[in-house]
């Protein structure tokens, strides 16, 4: 059913439809442990416009007790809505579905509490990501200690494990640079047409991927004006990239990482070079990864001659993705841009969500960039 509002009546330049929900229709009661980050803020914002979804608990240890649109007041759809303490006991029976932006290691109890009693989780931490656990520890500097349930969590990225995702109780969101990176090479590992020995991955980020924390190193002052990279063969989505490429190759791929730090605040450019293996031009590189992705509603080659902005993807759960071979070098020269709140992290376990429940995927998340 339909319903407008005339301008005339309310003072608007245009004729607003809503579409709204037959009222007997039950919607899916989901719950945020860590909603007062920026990917769980994130989640809300877009949640709000979901038709099959109703926010039931949200948690938060610093603003229990309060209302989350007085906080947030951008999160006016939530005029009820109170944050909670991270209290498992009392958040289980209020939620069928668990969103879980927490810190990692934080998140391996929380998430083996919710899955081990039959509730359906998606995990944004790295708690799960990441197969091989001893890779995990050493990365990480913890132990894994749920690794049953580690066995059992399907990586969150669609284009490469749409069918496990639908089947799937638990999903590991995957991390924003890894997302870029990976959506950025799969065509092109697929087909075997890089030297993988030869891969290097340059990526810049938006500060709110530092998360939302009281931080010298990312505050106005320290970034505005600035531009830098950080944690050089040591950031911890490394073993991540290595792992996704890996499997997509079938065998083990290292791979050089370098992330910035850019000026802005949301949204990840990542520059991909590997020498190629056979011989191709720009236009069959542009096919084959046009091929690839025809169906994603969520990726979009660019043509020839066209390159990714952040701009184009700012609040949306799209990648944009643009190809070049330099023929000088024979090198194919990839580059890739998200949104890393939205694909690189709460649209894309949204999108993980519908796929899991069997709804549109693209269902909430149809959003235009932001734009200036």
């Amino acid at each position: 059913m339909q319903a407008f509002f005339l301008p005339e009546i309310f003072g608007y330049r245009e004729v607003i439809y809503m579409q709204m929900k037959k009222p007997d229709a039950k919607k899916l009661a989901v719950g945020i442990c860590g909603a007062s980050g920026y990917t769980g803020m994130e989640l809300l914002r877009i949640l709000a416009l979901h038709p099959q979804v109703e926010v039931t608990a949200i948690t938060s240890e610093k603003s229990a007790g309060r209302k989350v649109h007085e906080i947030f007041p951008f999160l006016s759809a939530y005029t009820g809505l109170i944050f909670e303490p991270m209290t498992r006991e009392k958040l289980l029976g209020k939620a069928d579905l668990f969103f879980l932006a927490l810190p990692h290691g934080a998140s391996q109890e929380a998430v083996h509490y919710f899955f081990s009693r039959g509730k359906k989780v998606i995990d944004l931490s790295a708690d799960y990501r990441i197969r091989d656990p001893k890779t995990y520890a050493a990365w990480y500097g913890l132990d894994h200690t749920r690794q049953s349930t580690l066995k059992k969590a399907v990586y969150g990225l669609p284009e490469i494990y749409r069918n496990k995702i639908g089947k799937a109780a638990l999903i590991a969101n995957p991390g924003c640079y890894p997302t870029s990176a990976v959506l950025g090479m799969m065509p092109a590992v697929r087909n075997k047409l890089l030297d993988l020995s030869t891969v290097i991955i340059d990526s810049k980020s938006g500060t709110s991927g530092a998360g939302r924390k009281a931080d010298l190193g990312i505050s106005f002052c320290e970034v505005n004006e600035g531009f830098k990279a950080y944690g050089l063969v040591t950031h911890r989505h490394t073993p991540e990239i290595e792992q996704e490429i890996s499997n997509l190759a079938g065998k083990k791929v290292v791979v050089n990482f370098t992330p910035h730090l850019l000026p802005v605040d949301r949204g990840i450019l990542t520059t991909i070079y590997a020498k190629l293996k056979k011989k191709a031009d720009t236009k069959t590189a542009i096919s084959l990864f046009s091929r690839a992705y025809a169906k994603e509603p969520f990726v979009r080659v660019l043509a020839e001659g066209s390159l990714p902005n952040i701009k184009h993807v700012r609040g949306t759960n799209m990648c944009e993705i643009g190809v070049k071979v330099n023929d000088r070098t024979n090198t194919l020269i990839i580059v890739s841009a998200i949104d890393n709140l939205v694909k690189g992290a709460s649209g894309q376990a949204i999108q993980n969500m519908n796929l899991m429940m069997g709804f549109d995927e693209t269902e909430g998340l149809r959003q235009l960039a932001l734009y200036p």
